[in-house]
């Protein structure tokens, strides 16, 4: 069955095509986002969800949507989704951060030139018929320093932009590289260094618990007098009662405002000032962007459910659409062994490593753990998956670490994860052969390969003879089938493991009779 998608608010005709193009079936209602219940009675029958900002992806609407696998949102801001819940359910939520940037550093450019030369008090005076030359005395842009807060994709194009006005850039990102700041050519300086030096500072970071009012009252005192601030970014990243406070003070000679802490901002103090530039949030909107955006999320949902590429996903590792069927494998492979890991872990986890030797090690690792941890986690939590999985883990306090090696021993390239407990430490070591299937290579340093059966049962005792024939003998007479029968062990009479697969789940009294067998240690019945 082609997988199907539900676009509730406004995407281009060409946008939608593109989902029909690559085989799947779209339904296409823009004003569905605006009428909760109305999504709420449809998103049952969807695995992907097209939005812009109208939608609103509640947890209730997350609890309906029992098919839902991706949602897509034609722009960067995301607020308008549950991304906590979404992760619990599984769901992988997806951006366009790069659609829209050069248009939203163009307005922010706009905004900068037009608070310079007092654009939009002048154009109100001229239609007015004054004529007021001299009340509109503006400055100059070249030589100024810009302060860039941000240097991102945006923030880097807006300081390449200013570059090219013979703008003086400096930069504040905590994430900026010294070899890209000399890329792009500007200097990268601390903070408070922004404050200090800036005869114009702009905004483009998001807004977290680190940047929220990263312009407040003391980086405004330590400001230049006569600074101008231009925020195109997201509202809160200035504080507004302390920047209206600069402005009257004229310690600030100017702001220029795209995105404000309460939207739609249909009033508010700062409208009341002449040396305030405003626009309702128009960073993104240009025709050019709204199509890019358009076409980006209709492209990165049909790849994730059409090859499981992931790409601008915030809550779980991209995955390109050349390496998703190289890692599809790998990805089973390192949740099976995780799903053994855990089936076999009885006390508190405190660490997780897992190792990747040989040319597995050069794969997209952050993926294959997720899907390691989501095996282990699914067997202590229940409905943990490959986005939650790694959330649920820092929440509890586990520690995660990777290991890449060459490779060592008899394999090309294997995955072996070590479970720490309070108690003891286990691992299991597994590959991929060349007929794509995961198989177990290694199990607490025992050599002992096997393909993973939906039904097997795990047993670890000491090698002595009569236990292959006691084991199956029980098996037999409770009229359970044995589909394979794998052996290994440290030294002839030393410890030992079998795994055997069966045709059905072993009930636990025939499990009890096992235990009983002279010289078995440990009985656990796995599913895969």
């Amino acid at each position: 069955m082609a997988p199907r998608v539900l676009v509730s608010d406004k995407l281009s005709e060409t946008a939608v095509q593109i989902f029909r193009d690559r085989g799947i079936d779209v339904d296409y209602l823009p004003d569905l986002g605006k009428d909760k219940d109305a999504l709420l009675a449809k998103i049952a029958d969807y695995d992907g969800l097209a939005i812009r900002s109208a939608t609103k992806v509640t947890p209730k609407i997350l609890e309906a949507a029992t098919r839902l696998k991706v949602i897509g949102r034609a722009g960067i801001g995301v607020d308008n989704v549950d991304i906590p819940a979404a992760s619990a359910r599984g769901i992988v939520v997806m951006n366009t951060p790069f659609g829209n940037a050069i248009t939203t550093a163009e307005h922010a450019l706009s905004m900068m030139m037009a608070l310079a030369r007092q654009i939009p008090e002048a154009n109100a005076s001229t239609r007015a018929g004054k004529w007021e030359k001299n009340r509109f005395m503006g400055v100059e842009l070249f030589n100024k320093t810009l302060g860039v807060i941000g240097c991102g994709n945006i923030g880097s194009i807006v300081a390449d932009r200013a570059l090219g006005l013979k703008m003086k850039v400096i930069a504040y990102d905590p994430f900026l590289s010294p070899e890209r700041a000399l890329a792009l050519g500007v200097e990268k300086v601390e903070l408070m260094d922004i404050m200090d030096r800036s005869d114009f500072i702009t905004l483009h970071t998001p807004l977290t618990d680190k940047t929220r009012n990263i312009i407040g009252a003391a980086a405004l005192a330590r400001c230049k007098k006569g600074v101008r601030i231009i925020n195109c970014a997201r509202g809160g990243l200035v504080n507004e009662d302390a920047l209206y406070d600069a402005l009257i003070s004229k310690k600030v000679a100017g702001a220029a405002l795209d995105v404000f802490e309460v939207e739609p901002a249909n009033t508010h103090k700062l409208f009341d000032l002449e040396n305030v530039v405003c626009t309702p949030h128009l960073g993104a909107s240009t025709g050019e962007a709204q199509e890019n955006v358009a076409l980006q999320v209709a492209e990165q949902m049909a790849d994730y459910l059409i090859s499981g590429a992931v790409t601008n996903a915030l809550n779980m590792p991209s995955i390109s659409a050349d390496e998703a069927p190289r890692l599809k494998p790998y990805i089973a492979l390192a949740e099976k062994l995780g799903s053994f890991a855990g089936q076999l872990t009885d006390s508190t986890i405190e660490g997780i490593i897992i190792e990747y030797a040989g040319d597995v090690g050069e794969m997209n690792t952050k993926a294959l753990s997720s899907a390691a941890l989501a095996g282990i986690l699914q067997t202590q939590m229940g409905t943990i998956n490959m986005v939650s999985a790694p959330i649920v883990a820092k929440e509890r306090g586990i520690k995660v670490d990777e290991v890449k090696q060459t490779k060592r021993g008899a394999y090309e390239t294997y995955i072996r994860i070590t479970v720490k407990t309070d108690k003891y430490e286990r691992a299991v070591a597994g590959t991929v052969f060349t007929d794509g299937r995961p198989r177990i290579i290694q199990i607490k340093g025992i050599e002992l390969e096997c393909n993973f059966g939906k039904h097997m049962l795990y047993i670890t005792n000491n090698d002595k003879p009569g236990f292959v024939g006691r084991v199956g003998t029980l098996l037999g007479n409770a009229g359970i089938n044995m589909g394979t029968f794998h052996l290994g062990r440290i030294a002839e009479g030393g410890a030992a493991i079998s795994i055997i697969e069966t045709d059905g789940k072993v009930p636990q009294e025939v499990m009890d009779q096992v235990q009983t067998v002279p010289n078995v240690i440990q009985v656990k019945a796995l599913q895969f």
